[in-house]
């Protein structure tokens, strides 16, 4: 009795301090989107009022006809799809190559191609900015586009789902005459699908938040990713009207809190199948 009650206590305090947590968390948060309702003049008069007086929803037009955020908008789209289809194709042949195909040095390469990750962008960063100047990518697309999909962890993620795919089902379509691709795409394939959801959810995230790359490799507007063009709107802006400001970040934010509240499930799920959120 003692030891039931004290387990359901201490399931009441984990998460009465969880909840606390996320209390916190999405503080910020909410105050960004109470914030974007806000007029100039309570700004200055009442920074820390917590409800707009009066609401001011005109805050979002007028935001987003200052600055090109369309063309921003599309821009981090196609980029991010076309980061993610590219990632998924290559991360998955990649990963079906170390967990299955046999050849000397597999182990030693993949530890070799894991080992990347520890290195920081900024240092590649000028090496890199030289090769993409020589191949006439920057101010373009493709200097965001190409480096995005050499992703170490995206193989690594996969290689743990594939592996824990049962051998017999290769082995037993190896017997009734299949190759290699037609086991990778008809047998491997729709067994990690969601692994596939969850890293191209990942991916998507990571290349729609991404800031470092467009500032150094764009100057043209025309060519703004969303957080660039943000950046920039905030300098012009950001001491007149935080209003204007933070009702174009309310904005910006809304694809990832989309695409998160579809697959967090799916993440946490894959994660706990695949081992990565394990020890």
């Amino acid at each position: 009795m003692v030891a039931l009650l004290r387990r359901r206590l201490g399931a009441i305090a984990l998460h009465t301090l969880l909840i606390a947590g996320g209390v916190v968390m999405l503080f910020p948060f909410l105050w960004m989107m109470l914030t974007a309702f806000k007029g100039q003049q309570q700004m200055i008069q009442d920074p820390l009022g917590w409800l707009p007086d009066p609401w001011r929803p005109e805050n979002f037009p007028d935001a987003l006809g200052m600055m090109p955020f369309g063309r921003a908008y599309w821009n981090s789209f196609y980029i991010a799809t076309v980061v993610v289809v590219a990632t998924l194709l290559s991360a998955s042949m990649a990963a079906y190559a170390f967990a299955r195909i046999e050849f000397p040095f597999s182990k030693t390469l993949f530890m070799v191609f894991l080992l990347t990750q520890m290195v920081p962008s900024q240092v590649t960063l000028v090496p890199l900015y030289v090769m993409l100047s020589k191949f006439g990518w920057i101010d373009t697309h493709w200097a965001l586009i190409v480096p995005a999909i050499a992703n170490p962890f995206a193989v690594f993620m996969m290689r743990q789902f594939i592996r824990s795919v049962p051998v017999e089902l290769e082995e037993a379509a190896r017997l009734d005459g299949a190759n290699r691709w037609t086991i990778f795409t008809r047998i491997v394939l729709p067994n990690v699908r969601p692994g596939l959801a969850a890293l191209g959810i990942i991916v998507f995230l990571g290349s729609w938040n991404s800031f470092l790359y467009p500032l150094i490799f764009l100057n043209s507007e025309d060519n703004y990713t969303v957080p660039l063009l943000l950046s920039q709107f905030k300098g012009q802006h950001g001491g007149l009207n935080y209003g204007l400001v933070l009702a174009a970040s309310a904005v910006s934010v809304i694809p990832m809190l989309i695409a998160f509240l579809i697959g967090q499930r799916r993440i946490i799920n894959s994660m706990a199948a695949s081992g990565l959120g394990g020890r």
